[in-house]
């Protein structure tokens, strides 16, 4: 008997070039989840990374006031540890499938702001960043600036859990997050490989079984989201 009760996500949306000043832009939807992501490129490198014929790629996340049912306060100042720990994952995850060599001497920011967030947020930006960094990369070939793609694997993200029954469930909104016995997000490459996978109890342990059924249903999932990046990117 199958441990998997829904391997499908919520309805998922890209909506290109929606920043006529970003080399790439999206506004990649997950269900309710909506977030507005940037691509900008700058000629240059970070100083430690000076010379040595290679690129950059980093990534910044923030939720705006509204994107919660409360107010969420803007991080002026001094960046928080979640919001630190998301874009940190968000710039290994882009850097894992980039040939920074082919790159060049240059840097591409991703910026990633939540517009509306009902869970799956950090895997929404990360499904969506893939999307703007490819749609800089072409403007990069158009322009004559790169002679090669220096991108070298389709990814994607999906959250996964264990809902209180023991089934395994896809893409899970702020409700299902919530009350969730397991939380894993898995970021992954269109050959099925793991490029990050995050996943924590949050009451009872989960068994092996169960965390095979939890990157089953993760795999299973993506597709989707591959299916949608291709057409917006196509």
């Amino acid at each position: 008997m199958s441990l998997i009760e829904r391997a499908t996500p919520r309805k998922v949306v890209f909506t290109p070039n929606v920043n006529p000043y970003a080399a790439g832009s999206v506004i990649a939807e997950f269900g309710q989840t909506k977030v507005h992501i940037t691509a900008t490129v700058e000629e240059s490198v970070p100083p430690w990374m000076r010379n040595e014929g290679k690129g950059w790629v980093t990534a910044e996340y923030n939720m705006l006031p509204g994107s919660t049912h409360t107010r969420s306060r803007r991080e002026r100042s001094k960046v928080g540890g979640r919001t630190y720990e998301i874009q940190r994952l968000i710039g290994r995850s882009l850097r894992s499938i980039v040939d920074l060599e082919k790159l060049g001497e240059r840097s591409i920011n991703i910026d990633c702001d939540v517009l509306v967030a009902d869970g799956g947020t950090r895997t929404t930006s990360i499904s969506g960043a893939y999307v703007a960094l490819c749609l800089a990369i072409k403007k990069l070939q158009k322009e004559g600036l790169l002679k090669e793609n220096p991108v070298i694997s389709q990814m994607g993200a999906i959250s996964v859990g264990v809902n209180t029954a023991g089934k395994i469930i896809a893409d899970l909104n702020y409700e299902e997050d919530s009350s969730c016995e397991t939380d894993m997000n898995i970021v992954m490459t269109r050959e099925g490989e793991f490029i990050e996978i995050q996943g924590t109890a949050e009451e009872r342990p989960f068994n092996k079984d169960q965390l095979t059924a939890l990157l089953e249903a993760a795999e299973i999932s993506l597709k989707e989201v591959f299916e949608q990046q291709d057409k917006v990117l196509a």
